[in-house]
């Protein structure tokens, strides 16, 4: 089990980097790179459920432009849009 969570988070983290938009890869990828690592099997799931769907539409969940669907408002979702947050507030 271990040897797989370390698959996932590997593979996960690849892809949080390659998103396809500069914003995401910063948003998503900061994210990845601060949290894998301590995250469990379940949200390490609901992270991988996310980086399935397209990026505009988990922007604009994760910035509150738009309510995602239910599935998908979950604790790692609401992490991203402080870990977002956070990042806003260090900005010049």
């Amino acid at each position: 089990m271990t040897d797989d969570l370390h698959k996932q988070r590997k593979r996960l983290y690849f892809r949080s980097f390659r998103r396809g938009t500069k914003e995401s890869d910063l948003v998503i990828g900061g994210f990845a790179e601060a949290n894998l690592a301590r995250m469990d099997a379940r949200a390490l799931d609901q992270f991988e459920a996310l980086l399935n769907q397209n990026d505009p539409e988990v922007l604009a969940w994760i910035t509150a432009l738009a309510d995602p669907p239910d599935e998908f408002d979950n604790e790692v979702l609401d992490a991203l849009r402080k870990f977002k947050n956070a990042m806003s507030d260090h900005r010049v």
